[in-house]
């Protein structure tokens, strides 16, 4: 797949991000933000973070499953949490380091917000997948 990886000199060391993607596709996929509902449409792990990043992450799962893809194509993921501190990193990480590993990591975005759609919501991840395969048709 045609995604590469780049941590310049000149800048910090990432801790579980890449600076620079880059992606020679014909393709990307972009996956709208997910958030912690079940396919019923109800909510997860109300008031517990760790719970609601799970489902999110599953949710990413079954959204890039969709397209024949997984969290090795996403080279793109902006994180939105509700009243974020630094308490709060340590079990959203873990949920993302199941998906990714040792990388390597996609460029990310991590923004504290004040409110999501939903007041029990707590997290919200969107992602941009790349698609380079000729034999792989778009989706209808």
């Amino acid at each position: 797949m045609p995604i590469t990886h780049h941590n310049p000199a000149g800048l910090s060391k990432p801790t579980g991000y890449t600076h620079v993607t880059a992606v020679y596709a014909r393709q990307h996929v972009h996956i709208s933000g997910q958030v912690a509902l079940d396919a019923a449409g109800n909510v997860v792990g109300k008031g517990d973070i760790g719970a609601q990043a799970e489902q999110v992450y599953r949710n990413l799962e079954i959204a890039l499953a969709e397209v024949g893809l997984n969290f090795t194509h996403v080279f793109k993921m902006v994180t939105y949490v509700v009243g974020l501190t630094p308490e709060l990193l340590p079990p959203v990480r873990a949920a993302r380091a199941k998906r990714f590993g040792d990388g390597p990591f996609p460029a990310s975005t991590l923004v504290g917000v004040t409110a999501l759609v939903n007041p029990d919501l707590l997290i919200e991840v969107e992602v941009i997948a790349a698609l380079d395969d000729p034999d792989v048709p778009p989706p209808v």
